[in-house]
């Protein structure tokens, strides 16, 4: 099946990604990286198991500092594995020092649902806690997320704000610009959607390093380019690309880098 979605099915966020079919779940890490899987049942997502996934720098004696930590948000239909079994971020983790904790987030699009959903609060006050006793920084993260994710990593970064967030990367962000625009099912209702609207939040993420990646041939580059002229601070790559596995991936090393001179 190809990678490449169609304008329509993407804002629509109407269709799980493709590729997840292809993951390789029991995939061996790379050398010097260690993994950790566990789950959780989260008051923030009533009645679900929820999965959680850690890769790190292997450590080696005795932990003098903890690690640096990326928390990664999944894209729509995407779960706990996605940021390995696809983007392949596990490869950047040796090479940058930086470890990645991922989640289970469905496709609530990381806030606060009539439902009684909540996966941002979930990886505020559970799975950061959960993670601060593995000798992990928790207390300062960074955010990496990919479309639905990356609309979520900016949304949890601008409530965070600059004292918790050392920097945060997007990659092809879901962005709209009004209401009418959006998703179906990514908003209760225009409420909602104005109270998780990310455009207006940018005077908090105007204090932190932030970093939007997006494909020429995508079909949110329109909103990314919005956003990014209200945040002209941001670090900014419009570049050949679409709405893909393949850009995703090819961007992750230079993502990964970039958030680990965030902690410097």
């Amino acid at each position: 099946m190809s990678t490449a979605l169609t304008r329509r099915a993407v804002l629509a966020g109407a269709v799980a990604l493709p590729w997840l079919a292809a993951c390789s779940p029991g995939t061996e890490p790379p050398a010097g990286v260690d993994l950790q899987e566990g789950n959780f049942s989260s008051r923030f997502w009533p009645g679900q198991k929820v999965r959680w996934r850690l890769a790190r720098p292997a450590l080696r004696g005795s932990v003098t500092s903890p690690q640096p930590l990326v928390v990664a948000l999944h894209g729509y239909g995407g779960d706990a594995n996605w940021p390995f079994d696809s983007a392949h971020i596990e490869r950047h983790i040796a090479p940058t020092g930086l470890a990645v904790a991922t989640i289970d987030g469905g496709d609530f699009y990381w806030h606060a649902r009539r439902s009684g959903v909540d996966p941002g609060a979930m990886i505020v006050q559970e799975l950061l806690p959960l993670l601060a006793g593995k000798a992990l920084a928790t207390n300062r993260v960074a955010l990496i997320g990919w479309s639905m994710g990356g609309y979520g990593a900016l949304l949890l970064a601008s409530r965070l704000g600059p004292s918790r967030v050392a920097g945060v990367a997007a990659a092809s962000a879901a962005l709209w610009q009004s209401p009418g625009d959006s998703a179906p099912g990514a908003f209760d209702d225009a409420k909602d959607f104005a109270r998780n609207d990310v455009f207006a939040r940018r005077h908090v993420l105007t204090r932190m390093p932030v970093r939007l990646d997006c494909g020429r041939g995508d079909p949110f580059i329109v909103a990314n380019r919005a956003f990014a002229r209200g945040l002209p601070s941001a670090a900014a790559t419009f570049d050949d690309g679409a709405h893909t596995q393949q850009y995703w991936t090819a961007h992750a090393g230079a993502q990964m880098s970039w958030l680990r001179t965030c902690f410097t």
